[in-house]
């Protein structure tokens, strides 16, 4: 993850929880908000919903691979957390990888004010 830093600190996830847009899909749910810095910070959680130490585990290996994956597809200068939702435990990794090329970043840049929204 070249233009990346991890999210580790606990009041950027509350900011962004409480002052991102949310981007909610049946396994994931994106929070996304602009920063003003010139790279991305990015951060992953799986609550207890999403299973045992294992199953959360492998949601956050899923996640993580998923966005390596689109990472040069993403805008610059955003905060983004992705949070595991319970079925994600069915999910296969490239699943949850098709869905941030395509519908994922579509609705990330609407969401941020990239969007080539029309709406007058």
């Amino acid at each position: 993850m070249q233009n990346t830093v991890i999210l580790n600190q606990n009041k950027i996830f509350l900011a962004l929880y409480k002052r991102g847009k949310a981007i909610v899909s049946p396994n994931i749910i994106i929070y996304v908000r602009k920063n003003r810095l010139g790279l991305n910070r990015f951060g992953i959680t799986a609550g207890k919903k999403v299973g045992n130490a294992v199953c959360r585990n492998r949601a956050k290996r899923i996640i993580r691979q998923a966005y390596r994956e689109t990472e040069e597809l993403m805008p610059k200068g955003i905060d983004i957390v992705i949070v595991a939702r319970s079925s994600i435990i069915n999910a296969k990794s490239y699943d949850i990888s098709n869905y941030l090329k395509t519908t994922g970043i579509r609705r990330i840049m609407r969401a941020i004010g990239n969007g080539s929204d029309n709406k007058s």
